[in-house]
């Protein structure tokens, strides 16, 4: 059977693999790419909230980028507002009361960020659970942004 001309080819879809490692570019602060037509990841810093960033060594990549946006896929990373959202479901769900309290007063202080990185730097075995819930989050994340753009994971 013949294809019709306008038929467009069709899109790869990320792996779990994948998956996980633009959840953590994005939550290094990367911005992420993926071409829909050889899965092939691409991750840049974002030049907008660095200031004075050099982008030279990172002049291949972004040549790419431009000369084939139509071919990739801008996964976005979190906000302020849902990084805080996650940082609150997290100290909301710490079984140990004093750490939870001091999680939960780093929030609702100035400079909420700072202050939670802090504690939870001192806190002991919460600090892994921490990064591997944010993780987690992240991940979830990526995928809904996948689910949004209709295209499936590979199994």
């Amino acid at each position: 059977m013949f294809s019709s001309y306008n038929e467009q080819p069709a899109q790869l879809k990320p792996t779990e693999k994948q998956i996980e490692e633009i959840a953590e570019d994005l939550d290094c602060g990367m911005r992420c790419y993926y071409n829909l037509k050889t899965g092939e990841i691409k991750s840049i810093p974002d030049f907008d909230k660095l200031m004075g960033g050099d982008e030279e060594p990172w002049e291949d990549e972004i040549n790419e980028l431009e000369e084939n946006w139509a071919d990739y896929f801008e996964f976005k990373g979190l906000g302020s507002r849902d990084s805080f959202r996650i940082m609150a479901d997290f100290a909301e769900g710490v079984a140990n009361a004093r750490i939870q309290d001091r999680l939960i007063n780093a929030l609702n202080r100035p400079k909420p960020f700072q202050n939670f990185k802090f504690q939870i730097d001192n806190s002991g075995e919460y600090r892994q659970q921490w990064f591997d819930f944010k993780k987690m989050r992240y991940v979830l994340w990526v995928k809904k942004q996948i689910e949004l753009e209709n295209f499936d994971l590979q199994e």
